[in-house]
């Protein structure tokens, strides 16, 4: 918590790892999930501002393969989750298996992309981890970056956020808090996922200090 710019409490309660017996602190690095889609959006912004992306502009312009099913999808509703666009983490594929597989990001908007459409572009609201996958593929597109390069070049560094990265399971990342599931019996380790597969919508490790610049 902050106040005025002061942090006036920072404290962290639990454990950073179970098997280990090791507490919890205010240094350890989590998966922050979705929160990953703000730093998204603001790279898109970002490429919006230089002018190499054209929020108002078909998705096409930058992914021209990819099937709009004769519809104009906007980078605009794709940041504001009114695409229509089917979230592939609703799809019948989405399971056990596909969550441990390595896909590029062409890969995976292949995974997705010829599903039909929830709704027409711009009617509706509804919460969308595709639409933030294209994003992360445009800004790659756009930028000549791996979608993990341009953020750490163009936002961590520049925040001062040396504790956030792109999660791994292979790299070691300092601090790193381990996750787990409550079930009946007690705690399990999480389940297997593979980072290339949130991406964009969701790969991110980061701590509540770097955040706070952030």
């Amino acid at each position: 918590i902050t106040r005025k710019g002061d942090v006036v409490y920072k404290k962290a309660i639990g454990k950073a790892s179970i098997e280990l017996d090791v507490p919890l602190s205010t240094d350890n690095v989590f998966r922050i999930g979705s929160v990953t889609k703000q730093f998204t959006s603001a790279a898109i912004l970002k490429l919006s501002e230089e002018g190499k992306v054209n929020l108002q502009s078909d998705i096409t312009t930058y992914i021209p393969d990819y099937p709009t099913q004769g519809k104009k999808i906007t980078v605009e509703q794709l940041l504001n989750h009114t695409s229509g666009i089917k979230s592939y983490t609703e799809m019948v594929e989405w399971n056990a298996m596909t969550r441990r597989k390595d896909l590029s990001p062409r890969e995976l908007v292949d995974f997705f992309k010829n599903e039909r459409m929830d709704f027409e572009p711009g009617t509706k609201y509804k919460y969308n981890n595709s639409g933030y996958i294209i994003l992360g593929r445009i800004i790659e597109l756009v930028s000549g970056l791996q979608y993990h390069e341009f953020i750490e070049q163009h936002i961590f560094k520049k925040a001062g956020m040396a504790s956030t990265y792109f999660a791994s399971d292979k790299n070691i990342i300092p601090h790193r808090a381990y996750g787990y599931h409550k079930k009946e019996q007690g705690y399990v380790n999480k389940r297997q996922i593979s980072y290339t597969i949130p991406f964009s919508a969701g790969s991110l490790m980061s701590t509540v200090s770097d955040l706070l610049r952030w």
